[in-house]
């Protein structure tokens, strides 16, 4: 006979949260701060879910480091920007609660609780045509953090991205970035490198970890410290069974541990921020475009992101608002065979806009401004692909091109190459035909289309598709390289290319919610004692990608909107003098 389930003693909290991304963790610091019992439940043995295999960037316009440096904008241009880009998908409900939360929310963080940030105000949105496209300040990051800060609680979150580190080493974007780039052009360079890697190899051999944390877990990290000072009480590998209903309002949830089953009362709320459907295959053959078998595709989110969220809203009533422009968050991925026998997935955000490397389908033609942003790169890699084919490309580049700023995966000199070649990660060939042939390319195609990309890139010029055109594109090429940052020719072999694929890192449709975070019915009607954020919230981006962030930023924010909504709180938070805190 099958063992009976063990059921433990009910327990009572104030707000129940599914998710410890940064939705959750935020919704979850922000109750508490405001005086409410809060449980944090998370499916996965460790806390952090897509989050911290994340950049860490979030878009908050008009964010108060931004300010604080002399960045002070109208908070119309950015509205005006999104109006632009979002079309029939703009909905000024939303957005403006986004908008004008949004700096409060970082404010309260960075006032009150261990989140603090670094300010991304060199970093663009990404289309510069648009009217109100911002140039910088716009951005923000976790700053760096030690992680022995966090004390016995680091155990139980997750680690940095394995692909996307280096021997496990997070690399945080900008400064940390642009030195290991220049390792071997720069002393100070070298200098800031050695200290850094020294460092992490201590922190190996003592901890089994990086302790150095940024981008993602960084975020996480400080969220969870602030959860934890707060008195939250985290549970993992606590995955929900059902959510509770009595009278028409949702009253909590049937949680599974490892001691048995247990009740979760919850007097005020609910929140749903399970991260999204990255991961169930069903809804991405319903939902994803190009996606028969659902297979086809190379998720960037941890495998437990696979959409619970969106099914405990379904059965509380909810609707899964799936009218969006995509319901998929893009990201140009490829597979890394690994020495173990798994595979990785590596998403290409760097390398694109870097002069001298282009992107070809098959046919050996270009379809895209490569340096343009990584949703743009994917969707127009889904569009072009010819019917009936896999929708791939090819990143195309020099030897030199590659030993100066990688390739994928393979690092940049002086990280050896051959691993990767024996692996078949990389092809190579001593001409642009050898290529071809190890790509599977058509081989006229290529040298056709590298001949007339390299007849204007020795002027730094691409009529074609206009690389270096805009302020993202510049930021995401190299300034030594002149007159065009994102443009050199492709001409002395050895040639290398990579395989890369339609992937994401996150998805947009989600559960309709209101300016407040409350999952609506089918008749557009809040239901009672339910909530949701993060990747299980409909984006209010509508599917569109206008800035790096669009994730994250209105995780953070909508989770703190939810979190004050449910506490009954509607003056914002009292702000301490900045220079006195510090």
């Amino acid at each position: 006979m099958p063992a009976q389930a063990h059921f433990l003693p009910d327990v009572d909290c104030d707000v129940l949260i599914v998710g410890s991304g940064a939705a959750g963790l935020s919704a979850a610091v922000t109750a508490a701060w405001h005086g409410l019992k809060v449980i944090v439940v998370e499916k996965d043995p460790v806390f952090g879910g897509a989050t911290a295999w994340s950049g860490g960037w979030a878009w908050v316009p008009c964010n108060p480091l931004a300010r604080r440096a002399g960045i002070v904008e109208n908070v119309e241009l950015p509205r005006t920007y999104l109006k632009h880009e979002l079309g029939e998908r703009f909905d000024p409900a939303m957005i403006d609660a986004f908008l004008e939360a949004g700096p409060r929310m970082v404010s309260f963080f960075e006032q009150h609780t261990a989140l603090q940030f670094a300010d991304g105000n060199a970093i663009a949105d990404i289309h510069g045509d648009t009217p109100g496209a911002g140039t910088g300040g716009r951005s923000v990051i976790a700053a760096p953090y030690d992680a022995r800060k966090v004390g016995k609680l680091l155990k139980r979150l997750r680690k940095t991205m394995r692909e996307t580190s280096f021997m496990g080493m997070p690399i945080m974007a900008g400064a940390d970035l642009t030195a290991f780039l220049n390792l071997t052009r720069s002393l100070s360079a070298a200098w800031h490198v050695t200290r850094r890697f020294s460092r992490h190899l201590i922190d190996l051999a003592l901890h089994g970890r990086a302790m150095q944390q940024v981008n993602g877990v960084a975020l996480v990290a400080r969220l969870a410290k602030s959860a934890d000072d707060l008195g939250v009480l985290l549970w993992e590998s606590a995955p929900v069974t059902g959510l509770l209903r009595e009278n028409g309002q949702v009253r909590g949830a049937g949680v599974r541990t490892a001691k048995g089953s247990v009740r979760i009362h919850a007097r005020k709320a609910v929140v749903l921020a399970a991260g999204g459907f990255a991961n169930d295959i069903e809804r991405r053959k319903a939902l994803f475009p190009r996606t028969p078998t659902g297979h086809e595709h190379l998720a960037l989110p941890p495998l437990g992101v696979c959409g619970d969220g969106l099914r405990l809203g379904e059965s509380a009533g909810a609707r899964v608002n799936s009218d969006m422009a995509s319901a998929v968050a893009w990201a140009p991925v490829s597979q890394v065979p690994n020495s173990d026998g798994s595979t990785g997935h590596f998403p290409h955000i760097i390398e694109r806009g870097k002069p001298g490397i282009i992107g070809v389908l098959s046919n050996g033609r270009r379809f895209v401004n490569e340096a343009n942003g990584y949703y743009d790169y994917v969707t127009a890699m889904v569009a072009a692909a010819p019917p009936g084919e896999e929708v791939a490309s090819w990143l195309i580049c020099t030897h030199g091109f590659q030993r100066r700023y990688g390739l994928g995966i393979s690092r940049p000199f002086p990280v050896p190459l051959s691993s990767f070649i024996r692996s078949g990660y990389l092809k190579t060939g001593n001409t642009l035909e050898e290529l071809a042939a190890a790509c599977g390319i058509d081989p006229i195609g290529l040298r056709g289309t590298v001949s007339d990309y390299n007849r204007h890139a020795r002027n730094g010029e691409d009529p074609q598709f206009g690389r270096g055109s805009t302020p993202y594109n510049r930021k995401q090429g190299d300034a030594l390289q002149q007159p065009n940052p994102c443009v050199a020719p492709i001409e002395q072999g050895p040639f290398y290319a990579v395989k890369v694929q339609p992937g994401c890192f996150g998805t947009f449709a989600g559960l309709k919610v209101n300016q407040h975070a409350q999952v609506l019915d089918d008749c557009a009607q809040p239901i009672a004692g339910l909530y949701a954020a993060g990747g299980d919230m409909a984006s209010i981006m509508g599917g569109h990608y206008p800035a790096g962030g669009i994730n994250l930023g209105p995780a953070l924010t909508f989770g703190y909107i939810a979190a004050r909504h449910i506490a009954g709180v509607t003056a914002y938070e009292k702000e301490i003098d900045h220079a006195a805190h510090r």
